[in-house]
Formats: C-alpha cells, sequence, structure tokens
C-alpha cells in the first residue's frame, strides 16, 4: 500500500480539524495550529493592525509573519509593520515581494492598478503568496465572516486547495464589536489610516475612504467590479 504524500496528510488533517473546530475560539484554533504545525505555519497581515499576529504570538512568541510588500502601500502601513517588528521583537517578518519592481512593471505594463487591477494584484500579491506558503504547512489569516459577502460562509479551517496547505481562520466568527473591543482592551497596534476613516486597508493607488454609511470594503477598487484581490477567493 503506497503511503500517504504530504499534501493528502494536510488533506486529512484540515478535513478533520474543519468539523472538531467548527466552534472553536481563536485561542482554541490557534493553539491547535501550534500543536499541529511546529515551526511549519505563518500568520499573514496587511498591517491594518496587530489583532492576528497578538492573539498568535501568545501560542508561539517567535510566529512567521508574512506581509506581502506590493511597493504601493501606503506609509502608514509600512510604518505599522515596522511597528509590529519593535513591539513583537520575537517575530520574523517576512517581507514577500514580487520578482519584478515597481518602476520595472510599469516600464513595461504601464500602470497596471489602473488598467488591468486584477493583473497587478496576481503579480505583486498572489504570487508572492504561493511562492512563500511553499515553505509552510498552514498559514493563519484574518478573515472575517462580517468582512463581505463573499465571505460569509468561511470556516475556522478548511483546505486551500490553491495554495496547497491548511487555512486557519481564527476570527472568522467574530463581530466588528468583538473585534474592536480585543483592539481597545489589549491596547493592540492599528494602521493610523483606521481613524483616519479608511476600514480597509489595501495598496495606496487602489483604496479610498468609503462614503458615510457604505460597505466598509466599497473603498477597495471603488468603481470596479473587483471586490477581493485573488488571495482568498
Amino acid at each position: 500500500m503506497t503511503a500517504p504524500t504530504r499534501v493528502e496528510e494536510l488533506k486529512a488533517i484540515a478535513e478533520t480539524a474543519s468539523v472538531a473546530l467548527a466552534d472553536a475560539s481563536a485561542e482554541e484554533a490557534l493553539a491547535w495550529t501550534a500543536r499541529t504545525f511546529g515551526e511549519s505555519w505563518i500568520v499573514a497581515s496587511n498591517m491594518q493592525d496587530a489583532v492576528l499576529i497578538d492573539l498568535a504570538t501568545k501560542v508561539k512568541p517567535d510566529v512567521d509573519v508574512l506581509f506581502l510588500e506590493t511597493g504601493y502601500h501606503f506609509a502608514e502601513t509600512i510604518g505599522t509593520r515596522d511597528a509590529v517588528d519593535l513591539v513583537y521583537s520575537g517575530v520574523r517578518i517576512v517581507n514577500a515581494a514580487a520578482e519584478q519592481s515597481v518602476m520595472d512593471q510599469e516600464k513595461e505594463f504601464g500602470l497596471l492598478n489602473k488598467t488591468n487591477p486584477s493583473e497587478c494584484c496576481r503579480l505583486r500579491k498572489v504570487i508572492p503568496l504561493q511562492r512563500t506558503l511553499k515553505n509552510y504547512d498552514a498559514w493563519v489569516t484574518g478573515v472575517r465572516r462580517v468582512d463581505a459577502p463573499t465571505r460569509a460562509g468561511t470556516p475556522i479551517v478548511q483546505w486551500d486547495d490553491r495554495n496547497g496547505l491548511v487555512k486557519i481562520n481564527p476570527i472568522a466568527a467574530w463581530s466588528d464589536d468583538e473585534f474592536h473591543d480585543y483592539i481597545a482592551s489589549h491596547g493592540i497596534l492599528e494602521n493610523p489610516l483606521v481613524q483616519d476613516g479608511y476600514p480597509s486597508i489595501g495598496c495606496a493607488p487602489c483604496t479610498v475612504k468609503p462614503l458615510p454609511g457604505a460597505d466598509p470594503r466599497s473603498g477597495r477598487w471603488a468603481g470596479q467590479t473587483k471586490t477581493e484581490c485573488g488571495l482568498h477567493g
């Protein structure tokens, strides 16, 4: 009988955990992640805040933190990343960058963020993410069900077929109130743009302030049909 491949083993882990941890708290999900994957997991952060990083460091103070260095970030986002590096001194920031610099990409393709934002995201986010995730068995994201209709069914644990590893979404069930209460009660680092009216922060050329009362993610790729960068769907 042929021994299962690592991918098959990971799929089986994800399938079992998706049921066992369906109602797990963030702390329980992360404790399971640390026990199950040891050193082979990474936390993804867009540096809008450090909620997920703070939670993860409680079970692994030296956890790897993935930041997609697109070259188009707001200065405040880079500043938040650097602040995380100082406050959580044990973590290792893994800066995943595209193969081309912004200058070289614009020289070859022009302003893709204006003419073809999906391709820009693919080159500067999706490919660097996939290249980085090949080094791990699992990744942890801050996706929440209340973020957008496309994320309403997000489970705590799932198999990420696109990237070939286990995906853990420990705060998937958190409401906005729970999320903001955690920031306030724990003094969590937050990107200053949030207080300036940006509830969902991406790259500077593709992010604007939403109109009052509008969907928080409506400021992402405003005026276009695009709603996701391709990392989560």
